[in-house]
């Protein structure tokens, strides 16, 4: 782990960071991806090949299968779409009345043999979460490559012609992060809900598109965004901005408080994040965990305290931030 100056987010707390009961089960499915975007804090790319095995995929079915307190089942890579178990795990989800959330880049929808996607999702009723970082085509295109923009246009259009954006079971978010900083005069995230707005008048004004709602996420100091600002000599001022900007409200809405993320060798940790930066969850004795051991245990209700590192702060900087957006209205 990186040494940095500032203060260690357990000090921050008044009390433990612990887990309250298991509502979501977040899953990566695997790294491989058909962009390489200059935020992508997994660091998947076209090039990789880690991926979900057969063994791995039968496990989770029977996590989702044998405990009803799971109540989302959150699929994420990498594309997911592209990664192995990606259809198993929708349909075993679906049947068993989980809400199924699809994190998509939408542009996968374009690859050959993926063309299916947003049909299958249909049927499915998955709700999908989108990147669209911007609603300005360059601002897009200079995070997540060129023409990506466009093609997300045409995906979200499609996906409107089947309803999702207008009927009730078929929620399309779309996901904003802001540009990586050029330098140290950083920034929060706008305010999600005005940002909000702004997106459903420009691209309705312009492309004829809806949306349910939009998530603010803060690009944190992991993966790409981690590489980005050291090389920038960013990575300590930015830590010290988001500490300064720590934000006590938001702790007792932090997605890794009743999330388990599982990565694609089936270990488990308290959030994606620290599953990137390969800091794994640990039981009440101190052990690792893996899909596998929660089978065994039979019970979802195996760890006490979350694991916390620097990079919390991003989180919990101004009105916080999550897989779901912001975490408090105002900071």
């Amino acid at each position: 782990m990186i040494q940095t100056s500032i203060t260690p987010f357990a000090r921050k707390l008044k009390t433990p960071l612990t887990k309250s009961q298991i509502k979501v089960l977040q899953i990566n499915l695997g790294k491989r991806c058909n962009l390489a975007c200059t935020h992508c804090h997994v660091e998947a790319s076209p090039k990789r090949t880690e991926e979900l095995s057969p063994e791995i995929c039968d496990q989770l079915i029977q996590v989702i299968e044998r405990f009803p307190e799971i109540q989302i089942v959150d699929l994420t890579g990498g594309a997911p779409e592209m990664n192995y178990g990606f259809k198993p795990i929708v349909e075993a989800a679906h049947q068993h009345g989980k809400q199924v959330i699809v994190r998509s880049n939408l542009t996968i929808y374009f690859e050959p043999g993926f063309e299916d996607l947003p049909e299958y999702c249909t049927r499915h009723q998955t709700r999908i979460v989108a990147s669209l970082p911007c609603y300005m085509a360059t601002n897009v295109d200079k995070m997540r490559g060129k023409g990506v923009f466009d093609a997300s246009v045409k995906a979200i259009q499609a996906l409107n012609r089947l309803g999702y954006g207008k009927e009730p079971e078929l929620i399309l978010d779309l996901v904003y992060n802001p540009q990586l900083p050029v330098s140290d005069r950083f920034s929060l995230t706008p305010d999600q809900q005005k940002l909000e707005k702004d997106y459903k008048i420009f691209l309705q004004e312009h492309f004829g598109i809806t949306f349910n709602n939009l998530f603010t996420i803060t690009n944190l100091p992991v993966g790409r965004t981690l590489a980005y600002l050291q090389r920038k000599k960013l990575y300590a001022p930015y830590l010290e901005f988001l500490e300064a900007n720590f934000n006590p409200n938001t702790v007792e809405h932090l997605m890794c408080r009743d999330e388990l993320s599982v990565d694609y060798l089936g270990k488990i940790y308290d959030c994606d994040f620290n599953q990137m930066m390969n800091l794994p969850a640990k039981t009440r004795a101190g052990e690792t965990l893996t899909v596998a051991k929660i089978l065994a245990a039979g019970t979802l209700d195996v760890i006490d305290e979350i694991q916390t590192v620097p990079y919390c702060y991003g989180c919990t900087a101004g009105s916080g931030s999550s897989c779901g957006g912001a975490l408090t209205v105002n900071s």
